[in-house]
């Protein structure tokens, strides 16, 4: 069978009409999608400052390869100070990948606090509180926000840890608190949700966890427990007030959200109104349909 043109007399020969070209081929339209990544949480410093929020990378309109699947890693929070004068663990970075071309999407972990009279909090998604006088951790651009700094000589109280939304409040006049996380509507249900806030330093009294997530910091009191960062939420766990800690940053979360009907598979499958919602509190895999496919003439 020839080639129709728009226009063309189907009764005659198939002939290019004048002013008329041949196509030169096929193009792909990529398949787009939103996608937020959240690392998991840094937990407390012993007697310190309080966990970084794990980084926040939020996404709209991100173009994905029809016909193909992505690795998903979500980070695990980090652990809170192992004993005396410890800093806890950074938290662990959250992942997309596709190995047909090397692309990836992540966060970066939330950054720990620092233990009493130590150097500053880490570095991270967001950084982690600081003790004695230092500045707080540093965030990473575009993911999250800075620790706040030790209270020390003036106040006995400590930084807080960044949220995603706010840097952690100094523990000077105290307390120190966690920075606020940013909502967002791109969550399971399609509900506003707040994700990665920092975690509380400890203080008279301890310092209270940023809004999504970050855990309340300990009392200065040595059988006041710290509160880990909520699961899920990459919140920064508070500092601990034990001579072990107890608390733990809350491990991440991946959400992969786009228009339409089912087109894809992996994770946690929800809809609201115009989309369909993948999502990931543990490791898997997102793979698009072969029906994502689709093209338009060159």
């Amino acid at each position: 069978m020839g080639i129709r043109y728009f226009n063309a007399d189907t009764n005659q020969s198939y002939t290019r009409p004048t002013g008329f070209v041949y196509p030169n081929g096929l193009l792909t339209i990529p398949f787009t999608a939103d996608y937020l990544v959240v690392a998991g949480g840094g937990g407390g410093g012993n007697y310190g400052g309080g966990g970084g929020a794990g980084g926040f990378l939020l996404s709209l309109n991100a173009g994905l390869i029809p016909n193909s699947s992505y690795t998903i890693t979500v980070g695990g929070g980090g652990s809170g100070a192992p004993g005396v004068s410890t800093f806890g663990s950074n938290g662990s970075f959250s992942l997309i990948t596709n190995s047909s071309n090397s692309a990836y999407y992540y966060s970066v972990g939330g950054g720990a606090g620092a233990p009493q009279n130590s150097p500053k909090g880490m570095a991270g998604g967001s950084g982690g509180g600081s003790s004695g006088s230092t500045a707080g951790g540093s965030g990473t651009p575009g993911q999250g926000n800075d620790g706040g700094a030790g209270g020390a000589p003036v106040s006995p109280n400590n930084g807080g840890g960044g949220g995603a939304n706010a840097v952690g409040t100094s523990g000077n006049p105290g307390p120190g608190n966690g920075g606020n996380g940013t909502t967002t509507t791109l969550a399971p249900s399609g509900t506003p949700t707040t994700y990665a806030g920092g975690g509380g330093g400890r203080g008279f009294p301890g310092g209270t966890g940023g809004t999504g997530g970050g855990g309340t910091g300990a009392t200065n009191d040595t059988n006041s427990p710290n509160i880990s960062g909520g699961t899920n939420t990459g919140g920064g766990a508070g500092s601990n007030g034990t001579p072990a800690g107890v608390g733990s940053g809350g491990k991440g979360i991946v959400i992969i959200r786009y228009a339409g009907s089912q087109s894809a598979s992996g994770g946690t499958v929800t809809t609201s109104p115009g989309y369909t919602i993948h999502t990931f509190t543990g490791d898997g895999t997102f793979s698009l349909n072969a029906n994502t496919l689709s093209y338009i003439i060159n």
